[in-house]
Parts: C-alpha cells; structure tokens; sequence
C-alpha cells in the first residue's frame, strides 16, 4: 500500500473533527486551461476596479509559484448556511456576513489542521490561504473532488449546495489525490434568469454588473443603469444562491461566530438610515462590512430608496 494514504486520511478525519465540511486533494500544477480563460476575462474587463485580479498572474495560475516546492493542494469547505431570514422589507445582507469576518474563523482552524500536519511531517512546509492572496480557490475545490464550478460560477456541492467558504493549505508534500466530480447543472439556468442586473452568463460573471460587486468592491458613485434593480441589498448578494435547486440540500451552520449579530437579524429601513459611523464602528467591529466601511453602506442605501435621509 502507498505509504501516503494514511497520511492523508488522517489529514482528512482531522479537517472534519475541527468542523469543515469537507476536504480535497489536489496536485500542484499550472492550470493551462484556466489561465485562458482568466486572461480572456480580464481583457474583456470583467474585474471591473479589482485590479488585484490581475496582479500576481503566474502565481494565480502556478501554485508552485506562490510556494516554492509545493506539491499539494488542501482544499476545505466551511458551512455558513443560515436559513433564517433579516425583517422582511428591509436592506439585505448577504449570509455569509451575518456574524464575525470568514477570513478569521476558517484561517484559525486551518492553522489547527497545519499544526496537525506538522506532527506527522514535521518538516513540511507550506502557507495557509482563505481568500487573501492570488489562488483560483474554486478551481483547486473543483479539481479536489468538492464540487463543480456551476454556471452561477460559484462552486456547488451535490451534498452541501454553495454556501460555504473555502480555504487551502498549499504545501511540500506529497499525499494521496482526489479526483474531479461530473457538472451536475445540466439544462439549468434558475441563476442566470433570477439575477437582476444580467450580471450572469453561463459559467462566466461580468463584475461590473454583480449587485456583489456593486455594493462591495466597486468605488465612487454607482451607474444610474442599475436604479430600481437591487432589490434592496446593501452589502452582497446572495439570489444567484437563493435560486439554485442544489442548495435545497443545505444545512443550518454549525458555527457560533456565524450567529447573526442582533443588528442584522433585527434591524428596519430607518435603523439603517439612522446608522452613526460610532454605531457602525462598534456593531461591525471584525465583520465583513468593514471591507465596504460605513460610507459605502451609506452610499449604498442612499443608491437605493432614501436619499432624505442624507
């Protein structure tokens, strides 16, 4: 028997001891043809003002170029699925934003699961990554046997649906692979009709259009193209999730620091509207709406419904 499987299913029992849905193994490689279709995206434009998408383009596309000597791709999912809906009638938040920043909560148990590593090789070495740094997260989840990349270009599980965060740990060491699932979408296109703003073509995503991009990522003022097509999202979007037949299979989060913080889960059109930057500061301290800062929430609800408020 290969010395490297029970490595790995060790590797993979202790991913899921601390919690993570599941787990992947992918080996190191360029990615030929998604280096493609990356360029072909950006010189369309489709980042829109994320030039961050077009730093570090060999690095992107070759993990062996990020870490020197890598050989494998540990790739986790983490469920944040929360079924429990904010007031009806008032600014949305995406799920994923409900509770403490992602980048934390995933990072912390991914070192736990690298300190485990180390005590069955302790000289391997290798970095932790959770949507920080110029990795094609979907791609190696996808080449890791998690899901397939689907036409909403998020990537979908056949057990857990989509709303999960994934994480890597990239490293020097050889271990047992997994392989890629079949695309279950099929003839499908609940996610291209649902979203709103036509953000969506099959298994291609023009950021400049997304209500995610929009809200978060995007500078200054907001194209008037785009007035009365929101459907009253402040930070994120989540239809394109909401719509899809696969998440029907997902499951409530098992997460404390995901527990909507009482603001969401309570908060009406006038709360918002009355939000001081001090209140903000507070309430959102270690969140995911710091990344938009209390003057892009601001501007985002003026964008929607109550410019007298401002």
């Amino acid at each position: 028997m290969n010395s490297t499987i029970p490595k790995t299913e060790k590797i993979k029992q202790k991913a899921i001891e601390l919690g993570f849905t599941a787990i992947g193994i992918s080996k190191t490689d360029f990615l030929e043809k998604e280096s493609v279709l990356l360029q072909e995206w950006l010189n369309e434009g489709c980042q829109g003002e994320m030039a961050y998408m077009e730093n570090h383009f060999e690095k992107r596309t070759d993990p062996r170029k990020l870490v020197e000597n890598s050989k494998s791709v540990i790739s986790v999912l983490y469920n944040y699925y929360n079924p429990n809906q904010q007031p009806e009638n008032t600014y949305r938040i995406s799920k994923y934003a409900y509770g403490r920043d992602y980048h934390f909560v995933v990072k912390e148990k991914l070192y736990l699961l690298f300190d485990y590593i180390k005590t069955l090789e302790p000289n391997v070495t290798g970095r932790i990554f959770v949507d920080s740094a110029p990795v094609m997260e979907k791609v190696w989840a996808a080449k890791s046997g998690l899901g397939w990349i689907g036409k909403n270009t998020n990537l979908l599980s056949k057990e857990n649906g989509s709303f999960h965060f994934i994480g890597e740990i990239i490293i020097d060491l050889e271990l047992e692979y997994d392989i890629a699932v079949k695309d279950l979408c099929g003839n499908c296109t609940k996610c291209i009709d649902a979203c709103l703003t036509k953000a969506l073509t099959p298994y291609k995503l023009d950021a400049r259009k997304c209500i995610s991009y929009l809200t978060i990522e995007k500078k200054g003022e907001i194209s008037e193209e785009f007035k009365n097509k929101w459907n009253n999202w402040i930070f994120g979007c989540d239809i394109c999730q909401d719509v899809c037949p696969w998440n029907s299979k997902s499951k409530l989060h098992n997460e404390k620091d995901f527990i909507p913080k009482p603001e969401i889960s309570n908060y009406l059109n006038p709360d918002w509207g009355n939000l001081s930057k001090e209140k903000f500061d507070v309430i959102f301290k270690n969140s995911p709406l710091e990344r938009t800062k209390f003057e892009g929430i601001k501007r985002n609800i003026k964008f929607l419904k109550n410019p007298e408020l401002f």
